[in-house]
């Protein structure tokens, strides 16, 4: 079974950067696709990020393309969520999510993927 913990998350200024990081273990881990979801106060949770793996396609929201970029290293078994210029509507809490082949093709919704972390906050001040 694939475990997924994030960590990275804090209390940044309006218009700063952050890194997000997650850390997957458990067979087969490195074939993944990945994804980062948020959920902010009173909402649902949104897609984010999500990385093909396979084929090395990314995909973003509207809300948060040109600014954040995810990658992973395998090596380390890492998947990151580099954020810049960041806004008070980021504020949420970000969770890594992973989902095993043969992919579902719903990269961008909650039940595309199989396993997930714990969260962690991101708070933006503005």
């Amino acid at each position: 079974q694939v475990q997924l913990v994030e960590s990275g998350g804090g209390l940044v200024q309006a218009g700063g950067s952050l890194r997000l990081s997650c850390v997957g273990s458990g067979r087969g881990f490195s074939t993944y696709s990945v994804g980062w979801f948020r959920q902010a106060p009173g909402k649902e949770r949104e897609f984010v990020a999500a990385l093909y793996w396979s084929v090395g396609y990314t995909y973003y929201s509207d809300s948060v393309k040109g600014r954040f970029t995810i990658s992973r290293d395998i090596g380390k078994n890492t998947v990151d969520l580099r954020m810049t210029s960041l806004k008070s509507e980021d504020t949420a809490i970000y969770y890594c999510a992973a989902d095993r082949p043969p992919l579902t093709g719903r990269f961008n919704y909650t039940n595309g993927y199989d396993y997930w972390g714990q969260g962690t906050q991101v708070t933006v001040s503005s």
